[in-house]
């Protein structure tokens, strides 16, 4: 059977948060957005909850950015209901389900490390100078799994360089909250908690890098890595780091959760290379969610042309 695939979604077309939240109207819907709402349930075996854990509020004066593709954009339902965020377990359904009583509000970060200006920064004091931009971008997960997201934030680089890094800056490390109380995952040894990641600083400030606090047009859901997260778009999701409090400049190459995890099957860079199979799976293609067919994977999930140069002359497969 031929399923007609809708035109590609403007944000000015984006459907009102309020219709996705309201389950039965977004099944009512899925002869407007096509295979996208149709076959979520048997490409992917994502089963929609009634309801999810979301608090967003919409975010003003977003303006729009020339990095964005203009790929079809992944349903906010499917966005927001299946997520890798093992503080709150690890069943993609669990974040939706399990991340009601986490509290992303009030957040401060702490900025550490080889840099001038160290302390404890609110929320508002990173966020507030500067302005917030939507960048519509692919986010493509180990598992062999895509989506394309319409992300709100700022550039990272434009954040760090206030803090005004030392020449003995060499990496950034980020590290997300730990509430027990509030994320149940945290109470299963399944990584050693708390999570940590990093870049080489000049990955971090590449202009791709954006500090995340929405999307869709809304302030992040719990699920998706309240209030505030990370987004490198041509590296696999697990890069992307949720919920941070914390981040440091550092001259050494900082230790990441999933490297000291599973070494040989994590690298630290995790730039998206379909030459470079999981020791479990290959990486050759992937299925963008909503999709029934799966499509080749772009290297450097097809930002290539503006990352690529960062990586000369490294081997990428040593250094995945």
């Amino acid at each position: 059977m031929l399923i007609k695939t809708p035109d590609p979604i403007k944000p000015s077309q984006i459907t009102d948060k309020q219709q996705y939240l309201n389950r039965r109207q977004f099944i009512r819907d899925t002869t407007k957005f096509g295979m996208a709402g149709a076959l979520l349930t048997s490409a992917t075996g994502l089963i929609l909850p009634a309801e999810t854990a979301l608090a967003g509020t919409k975010l003003s004066t977003v303006k729009n950015h020339e990095f964005s593709t203009d790929e079809e954009l992944t349903p906010y339902d499917a966005v927001t209901s299946y997520n890798n965020f093992y503080e709150f377990g690890t069943d993609k359904r669990d974040p939706a389900s399990r991340s009601g009583k986490f509290k992303p509000q009030p957040w401060s970060v702490a900025i550490d490390g080889e840099c001038m200006k160290p302390g404890v920064y609110d929320y508002e004091d990173i966020i507030k100078p500067h302005q917030l931009e939507e960048r519509i971008y692919r986010l493509r997960c180990v598992e062999a799994w895509s989506m394309v997201i319409p992300w709100v934030g700022i550039p990272l680089g434009d954040v760090l360089k206030r803090f005004e890094p030392t020449s003995r800056a060499k990496y950034v490390s980020f590290t997300t909250v730990m509430r027990p109380d509030e994320m149940p995952g945290l109470r299963r040894d399944v990584l050693r908690w708390p999570y940590r990641e990093g870049l080489r600083i000049d990955e971090a400030m590449h202009p791709l890098t954006i500090l995340t606090v929405g999307l869709y047009g809304e302030t992040l859901p719990n699920q998706n890595g309240a209030p505030i997260r990370l987004i490198v778009p041509w590296k696999y999701g697990f890069k992307s780091i949720k919920s941070i409090v914390k981040i440091e400049f550092t001259h050494k190459q900082p230790k990441t959760s999933w490297n000291i995890s599973a070494p040989h099957e994590y690298g630290f860079y995790a730039n998206v290379n379909p030459e470079v199979d999981h020791p479990r799976w290959s990486q050759g293609k992937e299925r963008r969610i909503g999709d029934f067919l799966k499509r080749e994977t772009l290297k450097f999930n097809g930002y290539g042309e503006q990352v690529a140069a960062l990586y000369n002359g490294m081997d990428l497969r040593k250094h995945y």
